[in-house]
């Protein structure tokens, strides 16, 4: 079973700032299971201008014990990449990413555009789209697939609110 995850947010701040905040925000105090990401390749396409980036993000594992048991599920890191292309003359980013951890039980995979309103140039439209996918562990499967729904539709909005609160603390209130 395939398990999707929906999100669309206008952020009232301009796109360079919430491009920006995208790439800062982590490591943070308000997120404890995002340790660290490093940016381990990045270049400029000479003739679009697009950047490309690729990361790599150390997370806490956040199953619950009675998986981590289960020796295949019991690490510590987990780990996710991400891969970027941001076109500041179009003003759009686009995000991959994608779990580096236990790919052959499962797959967790997120899409997400950033772009300049074409209601007001002000702001950003923010929509992501991510699947997890879990086979191979026979029983467990179901089990784990809730959890992660649970957990992943939890972790989209906390990252959004990270996301407004980080852009409110750094440029105030949001644009009208």
């Amino acid at each position: 079973m395939v398990i999707t995850v929906e999100i669309r947010k206008m952020y009232k701040y301009p796109f360079e700032r919430v491009v920006d905040m995208h790439f800062n925000k982590y490591p943070t105090p308000l997120e404890e299971h995002v340790r660290g990401i490093q940016t381990v390749e990045e270049k400029i396409d000479r003739i679009s201008g697009i950047i490309y980036r690729r990361r790599i993000a150390t997370c806490n594992n956040v199953l619950p014990n009675f998986l981590k048991k289960v020796n295949i599920f019991n690490v510590n890191d987990v780990y996710l990449e991400e891969e970027s292309w941001l076109d500041r003359k179009q003003r759009i980013m686009n995000v991959k990413s994608h779990c580096l951890t236990w790919t052959q039980y499962a797959t967790l995979h997120e899409v997400s555009v950033f772009r300049e309103s074409a209601a007001n140039p002000n702001w950003t439209e923010f929509c992501q789209q991510g699947s997890i996918a879990v086979t191979g562990v026979g029983k467990l499967n179901r089990l784990i697939e809730v959890f992660a729904k649970s957990f992943f539709s939890k972790g989209v909005k906390k990252s959004v609110h990270i996301m407004e609160t980080i852009l409110e603390q750094r440029f105030g209130r949001p644009f009208s």
